[in-house]
């Protein structure tokens, strides 16, 4: 069997989006969520001083869509021609749809900043979006992922088995739980540093042969 790092064809592009994505997305949430609280704080008019996080939030987003389709590229080569067709289908379809209900929540919420009075519906459908299909889509991608990494040997055992609990996780209570969100940037974080390090520990002369 090939050595992990003799997989990873572009590890420092992986590394280095799965980063900023990370970064990024877990801005957004934050903001987002300081701005568009859930349950019965929703129902109330969103504080002006706030609206600003919203407005940051929005900035951000599309950046973070843009890093997420790099990562999913890198980590996409890590496989190769030896990539399961059924697994791959559904990591793409679901990083593909998780970038599209992104990028449709993050407008939902910008129609708070329209009117005088922010839209009770606006802020509803945005946290619904995020918190419930989103969040599910990404668990799918996090499922997928973790489970290439463990059949082809690209991730240590550990790291895929944190995959499969956060996609869990994700996928069954994230809905419910507050914060949840913030679980899917945190495992990208964790598997882009991973990435980085693998790298890191590659001989100079291997690096030169995939160069």
């Amino acid at each position: 069997m090939e050595p992990t790092t003799d997989r990873l064809k572009t590890p420092r592009a992986a590394g280095t989006a799965g980063v900023a994505f990370a970064l990024l997305l877990a801005a957004a949430i934050v903001l987002m969520r300081i701005a568009i609280p859930s349950g019965d704080a929703a129902e109330a008019v969103i504080d002006p001083d706030r609206r600003w996080a919203i407005r940051v939030a929005l900035e951000i987003v599309p950046f973070a869509g843009i890093f997420f389709l790099w990562f999913m590229g890198a980590l996409r080569a890590h496989t190769g021609e030896a990539e399961d067709r059924f697994i791959a289908t559904v990591f793409l379809g679901s990083g593909f749809v998780f970038v599209a209900t992104l990028f449709v929540a993050a407008a939902a919420a910008g129609t708070v900043l329209d009117e005088d009075t922010p839209s009770e519906f606006g802020r509803h459908y945005a946290y619904v979006l995020l918190s419930t299909y989103a969040m599910r889509m990404a668990a799918v991608f996090v499922l997928a992922t973790s489970t290439i990494g463990r059949l082809l040997g690209v991730f240590p055992r550990p790291l895929a088995l944190l995959g499969t609990v956060v996609g869990l996780v994700l996928i069954v209570v994230g809905s419910g739980l507050p914060w949840s969100e913030l679980l899917f940037p945190a495992w990208a974080l964790i598997v882009s540093i991973h990435i980085l390090r693998a790298r890191r520990g590659t001989p100079p002369a291997a690096r030169s042969d995939r160069a």
